[in-house]
């Protein structure tokens, strides 16, 4: 069965959740500490995330959009805040439930069975701002279609979405092409990022790529960029 992650401050509560979804036969990690809560939530690598939003030091409503902007992640809130706008923030934000505590055990559970049949099939999708790639197969769902990138703009596209809105260095990308960067081969790499920013402007992506002189690259959504 699927793994849960749960995200869960007060101790008898999560003890009493991982109680209910282990009895169901879940595999359950706790997340009980919280300095660097979704890079642990995306290492274990749930099939869901039950989610609690009044967390020491991080809202939980910041790890939901973090998750959501990361990986196609089942998101289930589970929270003692009982205001709609708590509820509509947290669905805005991509959370795909939310329930109020104290909820009944039959509830959560059915709630949950269901999440992880809707994502079923859907683990290996990567989301962009207007697109999703399935970092497997490397098809690239866009305005209404879908287009199988070469396996080289394929593995850049995906290292890219593993780093959001941040900076990745030639190094990650050469990893991602090579699995090695003993030997960076610039030109190589230049070559392939040009397909891949060339596919990118033929489907009037949203996002291009965007060079960081003496850095590396990154997604950008805004329209002028620079080139080397």
């Amino acid at each position: 069965m699927k793994k849960i992650v749960i995200v869960e401050d007060e101790p008898f509560m999560r003890e009493e959740l991982r109680e209910i979804f282990e009895k169901e036969g879940y595999p359950v990690v706790c997340i009980a500490e919280f300095g660097h809560v979704t890079d642990d939530i995306l290492q274990a690598a749930p099939g869901l995330v039950l989610l609690d939003i009044n967390l020491p030091g991080i809202s939980g409503f910041e790890i939901c959009r973090e998750l959501k902007r990361k990986a196609m992640l089942p998101v289930l809130v589970l929270t003692s805040r009982d205001q709609m706008k708590d509820e509509l923030h947290a669905l805005n934000l991509g959370a795909d439930e939310y329930l109020t505590k104290p909820c009944r055990k039959e509830r959560l559970l059915a709630r949950a069975a269901n999440l992880l049949r809707r994502y079923e099939g859907r683990g290996h999708l990567r989301p962009g701002k207007d697109f999703l790639l399935d970092s497997q197969t490397y098809t690239l769902y866009i305005h209404d279609q879908s287009v199988v990138l070469p396996q080289n703009q394929g593995k850049l596209l995906a290292a890219f979405l593993a780093h959001p809105d941040e900076l990745v260095t030639k190094e990650t990308l050469c990893m991602a092409l090579w699995g090695t960067t003993e030997y960076i081969d610039e030109n190589a790499l230049q070559v392939n990022l040009t397909r891949l920013k060339k596919t990118m402007k033929e489907l009037e992506m949203v996002q291009q790529i965007e060079t960081v002189r003496g850095l590396g690259y990154r997604l950008t959504a805004e329209e002028k960029i620079d080139d080397e």
